[in-house]
């Protein structure tokens, strides 16, 4: 039976990761800063870290913060990995980190290469936005009598429990370097993802596409965030707001 820590496994996608492992019969350990018994902030390391990772044949790493400290945190992980001898790193990152120089996408690619070179048996998987941050974004821009999207923008979102069923397979699986992209079903202009929601959740709000500008921008505009080769996801936008109104 394999031993498997996943990092951030009490979040949006590490604990469907765990569900998953567990079910298909992995002894499987949780790393959170606040999930006992292996409550660790990566970014400080240290003796809970060292106890973590003890005996772990795959890392799968899901753990991130908007705040910064990822690439510290991934060094932390890196060298306890290291040092515990294990064989298998797993990272999960975002479509267009190469492509889109929006600051946390910077730090995830820095990251990719902070695992790539870290003598470590290692794979990465990129995915485009899971559906629940679209809605988070949408919540947040509804709040005004009208809703202000970046014009001429489009997205490509995809089932987070999809993704989380491919990382448990891969988790179960030997070191396979940078893994093929993994996107929604559709490409879809923000608009329509916004009128989507404001259907399902029954608000009415004027939508307004605005210009934005800057690199970041000109990158999004341009899709570099999406994958439509690579649209291997089977749930639609629609589907997940159907759910969550079940």
């Amino acid at each position: 039976m394999t031993t498997i820590l996943v990092t951030g496994g009490t979040g949006t996608l590490g604990r469907l990761v765990t569900e998953r492992l567990r079910a298909d019969g992995h002894e499987v350990r949780v790393l959170s800063r606040h999930s006992r018994p292996y409550a660790v902030d990566l970014r400080e390391g240290g003796a809970g870290l060292e106890a973590a990772v003890a005996g772990v044949d795959t890392i799968v790493h899901c753990a991130t913060t908007q705040t910064g400290g990822d690439e510290k945190a991934a060094g932390n992980l890196i060298a306890a990995a290291r040092r515990a001898g294990v064989e298998h790193l797993l990272y999960i990152s975002i479509v267009g980190v190469d492509r889109v120089p929006y600051p946390y996408y910077r730090t995830k690619f820095a990251v990719e290469k902070q695992i790539e070179e870290s003598g470590l048996g290692w794979t990465v998987l990129r995915a485009t936005q899971f559906h629940d941050l679209l809605v988070m974004v949408f919540k947040a821009l509804a709040k005004l009598p009208v809703m202000l999207l970046p014009a001429r923008v489009s997205d490509q979102p995809v089932e987070v429990a999809e993704v989380a069923a491919r990382l448990a397979e891969l988790a179960a699986g030997a070191p396979a370097g940078r893994v093929e992209d993994m996107g929604g079903p559709e490409v879809r202009t923000f608009e329509s993802l916004a009128r989507a929601f404001l259907k399902a959740t029954g608000r009415r709000r004027a939508v307004l596409n605005v210009p934005l500008w800057g690199k970041a921008y000109r990158a999004f505009r341009s899709g570099g965030h999406l994958a439509p080769e690579h649209a291997l996801g089977k749930g639609t936008f629609e589907e997940y707001l159907a759910g969550r109104r079940g």
